[in-house]
């Protein structure tokens, strides 16, 4: 009998720390040393005495594929880092459950208004192309002068597999529509290599000078002058105006802790929480921090422009297409 007892309170208490973890699926650099997941963990397993296990893919496209392709069968109780080309795929994938935050559009401070009762947003930034004001004394003003007129060395990511490579092709969608494919053709003799990821493009070409410019965001300079006190980093404001992008994160169907997911995406839309984004992801919050880093005073905020997700979601493979017939 004593056995069995221990073996039931073995199981309770096993069951029990299992119940109480939330399996979180994100990108790399969401969790990386320097990122705000281990800021973000520690406050939120402290604040719910409950245990956080992040689970890591290297963008925002493969995360999605990822739980598309596990389906039913996922571990994750949450999905955060997709953005909103990916908005209506997410959607219409059929595995995100509503959330039971109420009033969203009064707790957050975005660019729009946000339609969503499966995702909440925790971060937003715009697409820009960064450079060092040293080396490039006249920068584009446009998406047009950056085609026509300069003549940079530019390193961009590749829309099949990165998150501000996809950005840029609904960006010169959304500006040149049914002649975007022409103007692919002018910019492709600019640009220098396309990588898989982010990283590649910023550190491996342009920090280490091989490329003038970069495909990034608007906030990039912030983490020169944060950790580096370096003002020449500068990135461009188009007169067309720049791409929005907003994170978010949903919960999964098949969720075992739903309460503890609602819990955390609450989480997302504190103070706690929000003021970690700019330092760390380098983004822009989604509420009124208290205390928003100064180099953010630095930077200057464009005009965005957006494509409807919907048009993304139907026509980005014909997008690609034609991006690749260009090249």
């Amino acid at each position: 009998m004593k056995s069995i007892l221990i073996f039931f309170t073995t199981l309770s208490i096993s069951f029990s720390i299992y119940a109480d973890k939330l399996t979180i699926y994100t990108y790399d650099s969401f969790v990386s040393e320097w990122g705000p997941g281990p800021i973000i963990e520690k406050i939120f397993e402290e604040k719910h005495n409950t245990d956080i296990e992040f689970v890591s893919v290297d963008s925002a496209a493969t995360l999605l594929n990822k739980v598309i392709l596990e389906g039913d069968s996922t571990k994750a109780d949450i999905v955060l880092g997709l953005d909103m080309n990916l908005f209506n795929l997410a959607e219409q994938s059929g595995l995100f459950s509503s959330h039971n935050i109420n009033d969203i559009n009064n707790l957050i401070n975005l660019p729009l208004k946000w339609e969503s009762n499966k995702f909440i947003p925790y971060n937003y930034g715009y697409f820009s192309f960064v450079y060092n004001e040293a080396n490039l004394e006249t920068p584009p003003k446009s998406m047009y002068e950056l085609i026509n007129s300069t003549n940079a060395r530019i390193v961009i990511q590749d829309p099949r597999t990165s998150t501000p490579g996809l950005g840029l092709l609904t960006w010169m969608k959304a500006l040149y529509g049914d002649q975007a494919g022409d103007q692919w053709k002018r910019l492709n003799k600019k640009i220098i290599s396309v990588t898989k990821g982010w990283t590649d493009a910023y550190y491996n070409f342009f920090m280490a000078g091989e490329a003038d410019m970069v495909l990034s965001y608007t906030t990039s300079p912030a983490a020169h002058i944060m950790f580096e006190e370096r003002y020449d980093i500068r990135a461009t404001t188009f007169e067309e105006g720049n791409y929005l992008t907003i994170e978010f994160a949903g919960i999964l169907n098949n969720s075992i802790n739903k309460d503890l997911a609602n819990k955390f995406l609450k989480f997302m839309l504190s103070e706690e929480f929000q003021s970690v984004i700019p330092s760390t992801n380098i983004m822009y919050p989604v509420i009124n921090i208290k205390n928003l880093p100064e180099a953010f005073d630095e930077l200057k905020v464009p005009n965005f422009i957006q494509i409807d997700p919907k048009e993304i979601n139907k026509n980005k493979d014909k997008w690609i297409d034609e991006w690749l017939n260009a090249l």
